[in-house]
């Protein structure tokens, strides 16, 4: 449905030009959505799809292995939708102290993303509210160093931006005033918390992405964050017992689609359309995500079978197996620590691993080997290319 627009226009003068600064209207839209009967089938089966990869985890030899490089994947994802060009493998050799293939501000703020989910996935653990608190204390974190680190870190903007052009006049979109930002924001938590009515979760996390993409309220990281709180209001609202779902993988390979359909709900009013998107993407990212588990527990399995014929090191080399499946990035130092195992032992699995191709050094050097579980690596680093 067209509604010719979801807000109002206000004229102000930034950098010396006068522009027209939207300023949205309150969700929910009106008149309110129309709910085509296929419309309501797509959503059917993306909550079908949801419900799938949260039982599916179970398949996992631990979840907490899996989610560790899962939440990498996605902080790469979403980095790249914004321009950085670190692949997943240089974001765990950074985190290894390892040399990452790309500048290091590109990791710095790959890995401000991960501090970012996991501040936020705690406090919602602790039954901290999904609040603007909340998201201001996830900004800081998401800007706590590198280039974002000089663009007040959790605090809303003060000062006129936009977005697309090379100036505020010939932007594709300027977002609201600095002064109305407190406004708009308080009237998206409160669409967040069911008022003036209850949303259904899916038109909830929706409309919600899209109106803080259209209020824009920091200077820097806002789509970033906007993507995360996706996953986190999936969980808060229990939807999902573990963080399993991230979209930046279908936005990344639907960016231009993604970004003239958030420019459509501002221009025409047209929610149905991004919504259709929304849920489009809800139900291939799970799809994808569950024959990935599955995927990664056959490998393991496979893998482990190997490892018991290797004889009297089998009983260690899984233990070695166990370390990369957490961190399939490792020094071998740090794995002998994690297994309290003697360098030498730790040495001759990892060489036994290697002839077996499960493992492969990556340094090429003498000295502080780094050794990747290629194939686990490999499965999760699909789609991870930079966009160049």
């Amino acid at each position: 449905m067209k509604r010719n627009t979801t807000g109002r226009y206000e004229v102000s003068t930034t950098s010396g030009e006068a522009v027209k600064a939207f300023i949205p209207e309150p969700l929910p839209p009106k008149p309110p959505l129309e709910i085509s009967p296929k419309l309501r089938e797509k959503m059917n089966q993306a909550l079908m799809a949801l419900g799938r990869l949260d039982s599916v985890t179970l398949l996992l030899p631990g979840t907490s292995l899996f989610l560790y490089t899962y939440i990498r994947k996605e902080a790469v994802l979403s980095s790249q939708i914004e321009g950085t060009q670190s692949s997943l493998s240089d974001l765990l050799l950074f985190e290894e102290d390892a040399l990452p293939g790309v500048p290091i501000d590109d990791v710095e703020e790959v890995s401000c993303y991960v501090a970012a989910m996991n501040h936020g996935l705690k406090r919602l653990k602790e039954d901290f509210p999904l609040s603007v608190r909340l998201i201001k204390e996830i900004h800081e974190k998401l800007l706590s160093s590198g280039r974002g680190s000089s663009k007040g870190p959790g605090e809303f903007r003060t000062s006129q931006n936009w977005i697309g052009g090379t100036r505020p006049g010939n932007a594709v979109y300027v977002p609201p005033p600095p002064g109305l930002v407190p406004e708009c924001i308080s009237a998206w938590e409160k669409f967040l918390h069911d008022e003036p009515e209850q949303t259904e979760i899916l038109v909830k996390a929706a409309l919600a992405h899209a109106q803080f993409e259209t209020i824009h309220p920091f200077l820097d990281g806002n789509g970033r964050l906007g993507r995360l709180l996706i996953t986190l209001l999936f969980c808060h609202e229990h939807v999902m017992k573990k963080p399993m779902l991230y979209l930046s993988l279908y936005f990344k390979t639907h960016r231009q689609q993604y970004y003239d359909l958030l420019q459509k709900t501002r221009l025409e009013g047209d929610w149905e359309a991004w919504l259709e998107f929304f849920t489009d993407a809800v139900e291939s990212t799970a799809n994808k995500a569950v024959d990935t588990v599955h995927r990664l527990a056959k490998m393991a399995e496979t893998d482990q079978e190997k490892i018991l014929k290797l004889g009297r090191i089998s009983k260690s080399a899984l233990l070695v197996h166990k370390a990369l499946m957490e961190h399939p990035v490792r020094k071998s130092d740090a794995i002998r620590k994690q297994t309290k195992m003697v360098p030498n032992t730790v040495n001759k699995i990892l060489r036994k691993l290697i002839e077996i191709k499960i493992v492969r050094e990556v340094t090429g050097k003498r000295k502080n080997r780094v050794y990747a579980y290629s194939q686990y690596l490999d499965i999760l680093n699909e789609g991870t290319e930079p966009i160049r």
